[in-house]
């Protein structure tokens, strides 16, 4: 078969192919299977560790770039800062910092950029061998997608919740009274920790405390601190990255936005506000009906009976002799009404501790109701014959 020179397929990818590493040399003390397995397993060792450092150095990049990008922003703050007038020696000195750590950046991001570009023009160059000639073609399908994060459950997001706020809680009630946002920038640059979901959960705990406690001020003051939080993290759900690298472009934008913007602030600020008293009102209520059934279950009596709902319930007879605290009444009353009903009265009131008789009274009282539930009966007996 002739080929032409123009048409000929080019095989000098293949000078490179190395095959035989594992079997090129046998030793005649030593196991020919064992020293085969411990060369390929020495040679796929320094594959995984090649691997390593190719990975090692992409996210080190990633990690400077970002960085960068952040220290960037910061410096084109203070820059714009000074240009309107903004002078003094703290933000000239922390110009100057911002500026050399921007060199610095991008010195490392060139650095990085060379040792990445050396690693790749290193692994064209590795020779092939068994393990890397071929590979399956059509096992699986991989999707370039960002992996989602596992769902937590309501236990661990209340524990996570509840260590945040006993770490935190002190810096979080800090910022929740700072009105300037320039103040509220510079305390989250100095606490970045403090961007987060956590915060705005803690924020909007301690609005609804100060509104339980008629601090209406102090309310609307952390619930606008609270939307500040809230803003920072839609921003950083849009952009896809960390909040805390992302907040200095809402301060950027806040500060010069146009109204529309700052129509959705204030909308979001007051929908905030309404739930927080909606919220509050709620806890209340719960509070006082954990308070009266507290109340109820401390004056129950020995039958386990209210005597408030009892004495409610009582004719008005009797409940009148109760006012008076009258025996002679209370046994007036009982004896006008029917047998059944009388009894069913004073049971009552004794479990509920409304009226506490005598040793043997009570005893006493229902004997005579029954001997005249038995006389009537008798008396009807007879009628019939």
């Amino acid at each position: 078969m002739s080929t032409g020179a123009g048409a000929g397929i080019d095989y000098s990818g293949w000078d490179h192919i190395y095959v035989s590493d594992d079997e090129d040399v046998t030793c005649p003390y030593v196991d020919t299977p064992s020293l085969f397995r411990m060369r390929h397993r020495a040679r796929l060792e320094r594959m995984a560790e090649f691997q390593q450092r190719g990975e090692d150095l992409e996210i080190n990049f990633a990690e400077c770039k970002r960085l960068l990008e952040e220290a960037q922003g910061q410096l084109k703050e203070l820059e714009e800062g000074r240009n309107m007038g903004e002078e003094d020696e703290e933000r000239e000195a922390e110009l100057k910092k911002v500026q050399a750590e921007v060199r610095k950046l991008k010195k490392n991001e060139k650095s990085f950029e060379k040792m990445i570009e050396e690693y790749r023009r290193e692994e064209k160059q590795l020779p092939w061998n068994v393990d890397t000639i071929s590979k399956e073609g059509f096992s699986k399908s991989v999707l370039n997608v960002k992996p989602a994060p596992k769902e937590e459950t309501v236990q661990e997001k209340l524990e996570k919740h509840k260590t945040f706020a006993e770490q935190y809680m002190k810096e979080i009630k800090h910022f929740g009274m700072l009105r300037r946002w320039d103040d509220s920038q510079k305390y989250l640059s100095d606490n970045p920790h403090l961007v987060c979901e956590e915060t705005a959960n803690c924020l909007v705990v301690i609005c609804i405390d100060f509104e339980i406690d008629e601090k209406h001020a102090l309310m609307e003051q952390v619930a606008h601190q609270t939307i500040v939080v809230q803003f920072i993290l839609d921003l950083a759900r849009k952009l896809e990255v960390d909040p805390r690298g992302c907040f200095r472009q809402f301060f950027s934008r806040i500060k010069t936005a146009d109204k529309p913007y700052l129509d959705m602030f204030d909308h979001e600020l007051e929908l905030l506000k309404e739930r927080v008293r909606s919220c509050a009102q709620i806890r209340m209520e719960s509070a006082m009906k954990e308070l009266e059934e507290e109340e109820r279950q401390k004056r129950l009596g020995p039958g386990g009976l209210d005597p408030v709902e009892v004495y409610e319930s009582l004719p008005k007879e009797m409940q009148r002799s109760f006012d008076e605290k009258n025996i002679q009444m209370l046994h007036d009353a009982i004896n006008k009404l029917d047998i059944e009903e009388g009894k069913y009265y004073l049971r009552r009131c004794i479990d509920s501790g409304l009226w506490v008789p005598e040793s043997g009274e009570a005893d006493d009282e229902e004997e005579e109701y029954e001997e005249e539930e038995e006389e009537e009966e008798e008396e009807d007996d007879e009628g019939k014959h």
